[in-house]
Formats: C-alpha cells, structure tokens, sequence
C-alpha cells in the first residue's frame, strides 16, 4: 500500500520559515508529479507547488518568489520551502503523488498525503 508521509508543519509568526517534507513508501517504482496543496477554512483545496519527476516546478502566482518545491526521486520525497510566510498562508497543506506506478498494480494512481497544519500569525 503506497502512503505519504507529511512532516514540518507548524506556528510561526509573519514573516518566518517553514520547511514541510513528504515521504512516499509502498514497493514504488515511479512517481511523475510531486506536489503541496492547501486548504484554508470554508475555501476550496488549492495548488500550491507541484515538480515533475524531471525536475521542472509550477508554483501558484500567490507563493512565487516565496516557497522552493523540490524532489529527490531516489528518497521518493517532495520538500517545501516557505519563506516570507504571510498569515494567508495558513491552511492545512497536502502532498499529492500523481501517476504513482508500483510492483503490485498495474496502470497509475494518485494519492494524497493526511495533511499538515501550518499556521501563520500576524
């Protein structure tokens, strides 16, 4: 059974760092798209970084210049760097895993992580 991990979440004020990690596990063989979500309350799941397994990242126009999405393939894990936190960056973030491939299935699957907690005070 593939699983994400989350790690790193937590409180920090205006201004501070977080680093947020995902770890994939599961006899997987190949994962195409690596990436962070969010979710504020009473708003809608967003993107907030994904990186492909080239190495080539998309970042929302509200993070740019702000959080670093990056990948190493041989560990299966996805980072987030986020600098420059802003109070509306709190939210419950997501790791996503899209087009999972691994020895006891055939075909892709997506998967999503359990969520961690950031929240930025002003």
């Amino acid at each position: 059974q593939v699983q994400l991990v989350e790690s790193g979440g937590g409180l920090v004020q205006a201004g501070g760092s977080l680093r947020l990690s995902c770890a994939a596990s599961g006899s997987i063989s190949s994962i195409n798209v690596m990436g962070w979500y969010r979710q504020a309350p009473g708003k809608q799941r967003e993107l907030v970084a994904v990186i492909t397994s080239g190495g080539i990242p998309n970042y929302a126009d509200s993070v740019k210049g702000r959080f670093t999405i990056s990948r190493d393939n041989a560990k299966n894990t996805v980072y987030l760097q986020m600098n420059s936190l802003k109070p509306e960056d709190t939210a419950v973030y997501y790791c996503n895993a899209e087009g999972v491939t691994a020895g006891y299935y055939s075909g892709y699957k997506n998967y999503w992580g359990q969520g961690t907690q950031v929240t930025v005070s002003s």
